[in-house]
């Protein structure tokens, strides 16, 4: 089935935040009614440079945040080595590999993911990330999500710095 026509002329809907007619209707509204504007600052609408972002940290193992959306964060890091067994007890995570080779080991199985794929790794799942060559991940998890988990170890990284 589909939606039945709309008309052009329907005031039902208000226009897109980003219609530069609204901005004009409401100057006039105002100035008519010779009022003191009170207008929110609008939210900062960026976009975002992966490889830019990457070039501004060297550590392996550090997970950096570079977005913020829902309660969730959006985190790139470098990963060098065998990370630890670990499981998030009430959180998804997802890795995106964007260079190199992943291996995510799994108790039952290993998963290899190339650039381009990702994987998500259901909480309680037990896993551990395992790089032989440097590889650089998006993770996209709550904000509340401690890199290591259930464990706690001289890579467990409190609180994340902010590209």
């Amino acid at each position: 089935m589909s939606a039945p026509p709309r008309s052009p002329s329907s005031s039902c809907a208000r226009p897109p935040r980003w219609d530069s007619r609204r901005r004009v209707e409401t100057d006039t509204a105002e100035a008519e009614t010779n009022e003191v504007s009170t207008h929110m600052a609008s939210p900062s609408v960026d976009k975002v440079n992966l490889a830019q972002k990457l070039t501004l940290f060297s550590e392996h193992w550090s997970p950096k945040v570079v977005g913020e959306l829902n309660g969730q964060h959006v985190r790139l890091a470098k990963l060098m080595g065998p990370f630890t067994w670990h499981h998030h007890e009430h959180e998804d995570e997802l890795f995106l590999v964007i260079h190199g080779r992943l291996r995510m080991e799994l108790r039952e199985r290993t998963v290899e993911v190339e650039p381009g794929e990702f994987i998500i790794i259901p909480r309680g799942v037990e896993h551990r990330p395992v790089a032989e060559e440097e590889v650089h991940v998006l993770l996209f998890e709550p904000a509340t999500t401690l890199n290591t988990g259930n464990v706690r170890e001289e890579r467990t990284a409190d609180t994340m710095e902010k590209l």
